[in-house]
């Protein structure tokens, strides 16, 4: 991100998109994701709508994946591991996921277009790529260190997870949006659920309960 001092005309590309995508989001409220929310977002930020539009030469997906990113960013700068790690696992997550849903309040409207952009069978690839890269940053600030199958199930589950409250979200007009926490504390209690689950089953045999055993034990007792 550029520093307080740092004029806007002297970003990088890259440090451009991620300052406008904020902008271009509002502006994509009225505008959709177009060249002309891009153009809005430039003239806010003082940089010329040429520049701006090289920033995002992808077009619209480039738009969203900016914004998506730049989420991303703001979430690991205000809840870093250090910060939310004395916390219990689930609520590490359940407050991971909402400041990503605390961000989007007043963006509902870009929030469902760029939904229904990312579903196209065209963005799908990619908009898969985005929810697990923005899974993997979520583990990642939460501590998670699994190198095994567990890095792949826990990414694939959250990811899942915050693409299904989203959608809640984006249409969700409850008072101080009650029905999307409430959807995100059964799902945050359904995968904690999954994971016991899980770790029960695959606990290596000899420290799992064992019929067979328990029986030769009793038959033939530790001398």
């Amino acid at each position: 991100m550029k520093s307080a001092d740092m004029s806007p005309t002297d970003l990088t590309l890259d440090e451009l998109r991620l300052a406008l995508a904020p902008m271009v989001a509002e502006s994509a409220v009225f505008d959709g994701w177009s060249e002309a929310a891009v153009a809005s977002a430039a003239d806010l930020l003082g940089v010329p709508a040429a520049t701006a539009r090289l920033a995002f030469p992808g077009g619209t997906m480039d738009m969203i994946a900016a914004w998506i990113e730049r989420i991303d960013a703001d979430m690991a700068a205000a809840l870093p591991a250090a910060q939310i790690g004395k916390l219990p696992i689930r609520e590490r997550i359940r407050t991971l996921v909402q400041f990503r849903l605390d961000a989007l309040v007043g963006s509902e409207e870009a929030l469902r277009r760029a939904l229904s952009i990312m579903a196209m069978p065209q963005n799908a690839p990619r908009a898969a790529r985005l929810g697990w890269h923005s899974a993997d940053a979520m583990w990642r600030l939460a501590g998670d260190t699994a190198t095994d199958y567990n890095h792949y199930t826990k990414r694939a589950t959250l990811a899942a997870l915050y693409a299904a409250t989203l959608l809640v979200f984006a249409n969700d007009r409850s008072e101080g949006k009650a029905d999307s926490r409430a959807f995100l504390d059964r799902r945050i209690e359904g995968v904690m659920r999954f994971e016991k689950a899980k770790a029960r089953l695959l606990r290596p045999r000899d420290e799992t309960f064992s019929l067979t055993r328990l029986l030769g034990r009793l038959r033939y007792p530790a001398r």
